[in-house]
């Protein structure tokens, strides 16, 4: 697509506006931008997952020139945050990459990653293209554009405010999220008029090992909040280690081996933090060997091993009275290919932590492949699973899936452990805002699904009196003087392609039949299911 940058002209901003890119009214492909009377701004740039529907906006030309963007935040390094960053680069984008240093650092071996997936993925794709007769498709991007978007990252320190142009000021804050992981401040003053803006990134829990908990903000005008728990309490989070250890004795008590996938960055930490502590208070067979399958996980876990500053008091001082943490367990490294497939041939004793988490790509579909249809295997999952993932399918009891083509049956016991989230619930997103000394005049609730982000908004209008906006995607917002807020439907450029309206109307409607399919199902409600169905197919 060919953009036309002389369509944004800064002199016709007068009042600051949000335009929602991603991460509206869904969890994955956070992209937000902004635009004042002098500038036109990006947070975070992410990667859409989830169902085939919502990851076909990873193809879609951008709705907003990437040359005209001068500058990006990224609050963490997650692919939902920055997996289109390379993208965007690709597509002119040269302006800096504004971040902490644990999130560069982690950027670095993420985004390149991301690209080999993508490439290795395309090349699959192809040969069966190839040989249907078909023409190719081309990845999202390359390795290459992955490096060389990199150039443009320029990290910066936690809770210090800097001024990036004169009119705009920023500041990082802890999100207690994931490494790095950051909640942004962000000042903008238009004449005599300094609003301010605070973006919650994603929010992490309080008390959790690792990282430190969300800095308390004490005010805003706005704040755009995620919402991915909107609806839902995590269970405990002390007894987090204690259940690891009851799924690790029955599963190896079934003689088969344990699978988790595992997010690359924090989730695999937090399962190594936990490894050990069963292990060095003796509640660990010593003899069960622990395999990291993802090369991506074992530079995270690196990078984190040389960010101790990022840690809390407890876990830093537990690695300074232990010089080698990792001496506890039996821990294995599979960096190549073969260590991974010879991974394959081990049944009983072995527990496989493997990415990616939603089981959408990377190694963990090999270790699913040949453990799902063993009813002595466990998998247990330890993070959040998008709706339409593989990961989703399996933990919400399908009996057969397709991996690489092929149907395997689910005969393995299937596991999951909530309280390992790195995402606030509902109680911590709540009172997280309740801590404000002086609350937002409006908030913005994204990054969550439907019921979840409406459960949430619910709360602060009605128990907080604090006006909510739920942004669809592509919807964009005036923040005018006095706390008045104008919406309308965004354009690209002048005016958005009426195929990325029809998506869009497609990708909700798709969305809600899942949910009233999924519920129905639960409830043996067939009857429903069938008329729903039937008035479907009438109307179309």
């Amino acid at each position: 697509m060919q953009y036309n940058s002389n369509n944004f002209d800064r002199k016709k901003w007068k009042i600051m506006k949000i335009r929602f890119l991603g991460a509206a009214q869904s969890v994955t492909g956070s992209f937000f931008l902004v635009e004042t009377d002098s500038t036109r701004f990006a947070v975070d740039c992410g990667l859409f997952q989830g169902p085939k529907e919502l990851q076909e906006r990873n193809y879609h030309d951008f709705s907003v020139d990437p040359a005209s963007i001068e500058f990006l935040i990224a609050t963490h390094a997650h692919i939902d945050h920055t997996g289109l960053i390379p993208k965007l680069y690709k597509n002119g984008f040269r302006g800096h990459v504004y971040c902490t240093h644990a999130t560069e650092e982690l950027c670095r071996v993420l985004l390149p990653d991301s690209a080999h997936i993508q490439e290795s993925e395309i090349e699959r794709k192809n040969r069966k293209l190839t040989r249907s007769g078909k023409p190719e498709i081309e990845p999202i991007y390359t390795t290459q554009d992955a490096l060389d978007c990199l150039n443009r990252f320029r990290s910066i320190n936690t809770d210090e405010i800097i001024k990036l142009q004169s009119n705009i000021e920023i500041r990082m804050r802890n999100a207690g999220h994931i490494l790095g992981a950051a909640i942004l401040e962000l000042w903008v003053t238009e004449g005599e008029r300094k609003t301010k803006v605070v973006f919650s990134g994603d929010l992490g829990n309080v008390d959790q090992p690792i990282v430190k908990d969300p800095t308390i903000i004490e005010n805003c005008d706005y704040l755009v909040i995620e919402s991915t728990y909107g609806n839902r309490f995590h269970q405990k989070l002390d007894s987090r280690s204690e259940q690891l250890g009851r799924i690790i004795e029955s599963a190896m008590a079934k003689g088969g081996n344990l699978v988790i996938p595992a997010f690359a960055v924090e989730r695999t930490q937090d399962m190594l933090y936990d490894l050990i502590s069963l292990a060095h208070d003796g509640k660990l067979d010593p003899k069960i060997q622990i395999y990291i399958d993802s090369p991506l996980a074992i530079a995270a876990t690196e990078i984190f091993m040389k960010n101790k500053e990022c840690f809390d008091d407890v876990t830093r001082a537990f690695i300074e009275e232990h010089e080698n943490p990792f001496q506890f367990i039996n821990l294995n490294y599979s960096r190549t290919q073969e260590e991974s497939m010879a991974l394959n041939t081990r049944v009983g004793n072995t527990i496989i932590i493997s990415a990616s988490g939603m089981c959408e790509a990377g190694r963990i579909k090999h270790h699913l492949k040949h453990n799902l249809w063993r009813s002595e295997s466990t998998v247990l999952f330890v993070g959040y699973q998008a709706i339409g993932t593989l990961g989703r399918r399996l933990l919400e009891g399908e009996k057969e899936v397709t991996i690489h083509g092929e149907k395997v049956a689910v005969k393995a016991n299937i596991e999951s452990i909530d309280a390992y989230s790195a995402h606030a619930d509902r109680g911590g997103l709540i009172n997280w805002v309740q801590s404000f000394v002086t609350p937002p005049q409006a908030i913005f609730v994204v990054h969550g699904e439907g019921e979840s982000q409406v459960a949430l908004a619910d709360y602060f209008k009605n128990d907080m009196n604090i006006p909510v906006f739920i942004p669809a995607w592509l919807q964009e917002f005036e923040l005018g003087a006095e706390k008045t807020i104008y919406s309308s439907v965004a354009r690209t450029e002048d005016r958005i392609d009426q195929a990325m309206h029809a998506e869009q109307k497609y990708l909700d409607i798709s969305l809600k039949l899942h949910e009233m399919f999924k519920e129905n199902w639960r409830k043996a409600d067939y009857d429903k299911i069938i008329e729903a169905m039937e008035k479907i197919e009438k109307a179309i």
